[in-house]
Formats: C-alpha cells, structure tokens, sequence
C-alpha cells in the first residue's frame, strides 16, 4: 500500500522549466492538491513516517507559512494532534516571537504566537518543500525561542541539490520525494 500511494503522489507533481526564473525547475503540487486520493496518501504516508519514528511522542504539528498550512492541519488531524502556525511576520496577533533568515535578496522574518507552546513540548515542523532549508532551519531556531523540542522536519518535496537538510544540522529530516 505504501509504494503504491507513493507512485500515486508522485504522480501529482507536476515540473515546470524556467519558472519564475530561466534556469529553475519548478515542482508543483497543484495537482496533488486536486487530487483527494492522492492527498490522502501523502498525508498517510507523512502520518505513518511519523507514528513509526516517534510514536505517541509528538505533542503538535507546526506548519509553516504558507504551503505548511495546507498539509501541516490535515497531517495533525490524522495523527490527532493540534496544529500550531509559524507565520510571516506581522500576520499573528498578540505577543510573537521573531526570527530572521536570508533570502536571495534579502531577508526575511517568522513569528509565532509566545504562548503556542510550553517548553519541553515536542513539535514536528511540516511545509511543502524544502529547497536551501532557510525558513526550514529559521522556523527551529523560532521554536528554540519557545524551549520546544524540534523531533523532526518533514516535508512532501526535496530538492536535494540545494543541500537544505545540511542547514538543519542535528535536526532530522524526512521527505516524500527527493528531486535534484
């Protein structure tokens, strides 16, 4: 069942060159959006990926902003966990919690909410894709802030030749599918 709702999410991924920029291979999940049985079976395999490495160990999924929000909520319910939002700054009300990373030009700040998590609690971080791992890495050090414990990354796309996961350092890391 697993290898075959793999081949069925797979599938959904659709590629397109040169967008936004010459040169860059866009993954789209669009299709995989679409599609409900092949979102079921991404938020199965995430969710059996999870129970077989933690167990009942997992306190809170935390999705990132925005393509987190649509696979971290479903991931949550599914594992019957809450869901916590790590968002762009300035979206949350009440007192946050800011980090900072870089971006090609640029920088960029996440925030979540001060009182999402009590210390100690453990939290697995979920988004779309993971390509040179700055948001990624910025949402575990926002949820250091928090004296959370980051159990895991996990994500439905990886582009392996950006090397994201080695910005993640000691933090695991898990994904889907792996694309160059």
């Amino acid at each position: 069942m697993a290898e075959h709702d793999l081949q069925l999410v797979a599938r959904r991924i659709r590629s397109f060159p040169d967008f936004p920029i010459p040169g860059v291979l866009f993954r789209d999940i669009s299709p995989l959006l679409k599609d409900p049985d092949a979102f079921r079976a991404c938020i199965r395999l995430l969710a059996s990926h999870l129970k077989t490495t933690h167990g009942g160990k997992i306190d809170y999924i935390a999705g990132l902003d925005s393509r987190g929000f649509l696979f971290g909520p479903s991931l949550a319910q599914e594992l019957g966990l809450g869901f916590v939002l790590i968002r762009k700054r300035g979206k949350l009300p009440g007192p946050t919690v800011s980090a900072s990373y870089a971006l090609e030009y640029g920088k960029a700040e996440l925030e979540i909410q001060q009182d999402a998590l009590e210390p100690g609690q453990k939290v697995v971080v979920v988004d779309d894709l993971l390509a040179t791992g700055g948001t990624m890495c910025a949402a575990c050090e926002l949820l250091g802030q928090l004296r959370a414990q980051v159990l895991e990354c996990v994500c439905l796309v990886e582009l392996t030749s950006l090397k994201g996961r080695e910005k993640l350092g000691a933090v695991p890391f898990f994904s889907l599918l792996q694309y160059e």
